[in-house]
């Protein structure tokens, strides 16, 4: 089980966070997030792949952060269509869309997404494209078509590892989970030992 931690800015909580060499690293470029990254990102170890996230950006500034901050990997986290999907992912970087769930989803929306993205993700839908803390029904996930695989996102903590080893017992492609905001002391500001903890549990999965 992969893990990406989602929200990073401060250095030196980043040069912390690196050392437990999570799969991916999550840096959001959206102006109206108290976790919007202002300033340069450091280098990170091959290992660990950088994420930009992205809600509805012009192409034009999504290309030029994937040039000014080495991003590996970028997160659509808006209305993004696939031939939008499609562009970005001709720029050699992983494409990961995501969409919003909360009682209800139509599955049958991933389907045109399917060729132009490397990975889902599905998230709790709220008052903000992400971050929000709160979990949906992962029951709903039961009725997932595809066998593209996916990150886990939503509201996790440590209290959900019961949750996430009986959803590893199904056939679901679950690629990874995302976390956020339950490590946090405040906005962007991780708890390193929490997430060593995680990533100790997920390694056990």
């Amino acid at each position: 089980m992969r893990l990406k931690v989602c929200g990073m800015r401060s250095l030196e909580n980043i040069t912390a966070l690196e050392v437990l060499e999570p799969d991916y690293m999550g840096f959001i470029f959206w102006a109206p997030s108290k976790r919007y990254v202002r300033a340069a990102t450091p280098p990170l170890k091959n290992s660990i792949k950088k994420t930009g996230v992205f809600v509805d950006a012009s192409l034009d500034y999504i290309q030029s952060i994937i040039e000014q901050h080495n991003l590996k990997a970028v997160q659509l986290h808006g209305k993004e269509t696939p031939d939008y999907c499609q562009i970005v992912s001709s720029w050699g970087v992983e494409v990961i869309k995501a969409f919003s769930i909360l009682d209800t989803f139509d599955f049958s929306q991933l389907q045109a997404y399917e060729d132009v993205c490397d990975y889902f993700l599905f998230d709790t839908k709220g008052s903000l494209p992400g971050g929000n803390g709160t979990q949906f029904d992962w029951g709903l996930l039961k009725e997932y078509p595809s066998q593209k695989p996916f990150f886990l996102s939503g509201g996790i903590g440590l209290e959900q590892l019961p949750q996430i080893k009986e959803i590893l017992k199904t056939k679901l492609p679950v690629y990874a989970i995302d976390v956020n905001s339950k490590f946090e002391t405040e906005p962007g500001l991780k708890k390193i030992e929490a997430i060593k903890q995680l990533k100790d549990l997920l390694d056990e999965l």
